[in-house]
């Protein structure tokens, strides 16, 4: 299908991270299907279209950038242990300056975790992750791929703060300064549960690493 797959699957996954997203559209799906469905629904499209997407970037005509070293994949298998750590410790976690933080009423300026250093945790792994992948890919399709992705989490940074900024007004300069005026590495409200999440980001990475060549068929190892 030469280039014709790769475009269709880039305008699906824009449709389907922007379309469902505008209030009046999102508030009539979840009044269909209810909060939980919605969150559900939506996240089962995203998974399978970014699928796609990365199928179709396989599929697509080869034209090299740069040629392919066997130290480049060092990059995405160093870079990647640090985003299955930052996906592990924010995940699940209150985040009022971000999107998705769950129980942001439970949130506690003295115990940020994360947000002490970086408002956008789950954008940061986004960004390293497309970034890493780079290195080692070096034809247009996945350019165009992990550089968009990259672009979508740096440019996603600025959208976010800019929304939380105004819906939450004053209290978003309070509670910042709230953070940073705590201990620059901050004291987990649990060792037992920083302990887990540690584990479960060496689990996912494991798993990462085994299932690659399965998911991708490309093993991430050095030649």
């Amino acid at each position: 299908m030469g280039w014709s797959e790769y475009t269709l699957a880039f305008a699906a996954f824009f449709l389907t991270h922007s379309v469902p997203l505008r209030p009046p559209v999102k508030q009539r799906l979840v009044g269909v299907l209810g909060a939980r469905g919605f969150t559900l629904a939506y996240s089962a499209l995203s998974l399978f279209v970014l699928g796609w997407l990365i199928e179709a970037s396989n599929r697509a005509p080869y034209v090299g950038l740069w040629d392919w070293a066997p130290w480049q994949n060092h990059v995405p298998l160093t870079v990647m242990g640090a985003v299955c750590l930052l996906l592990a410790l924010s995940l699940g976690r209150p985040n009022p300056f971000s999107f998705g933080g769950a129980g942001n009423d439970r949130f506690d300026p003295a115990h940020p975790g994360l947000v002490r250093w970086m408002r956008h945790p789950l954008l940061v792994a986004l960004a390293l992750w497309a970034g890493a992948h780079l290195v080692p890919n070096g034809d247009l399709a996945h350019v165009l791929l992990f550089g968009t992705f990259a672009g979508f989490a740096l440019l996603g940074m600025w959208i976010v703060d800019r929304r939380r900024r105004r819906e939450m007004g004053a209290r978003w300069e309070a509670l910042l300064a709230e953070v940073r005026a705590g201990p620059v590495v901050p004291v987990p409200q649990s060792a037992a549960g920083l302990a887990l999440r540690c584990g479960l980001a060496l689990g996912v990475y494991l798993l990462l690493l085994a299932a690659h060549p399965y998911l991708f068929g490309v093993s991430p190892l050095p030649v």
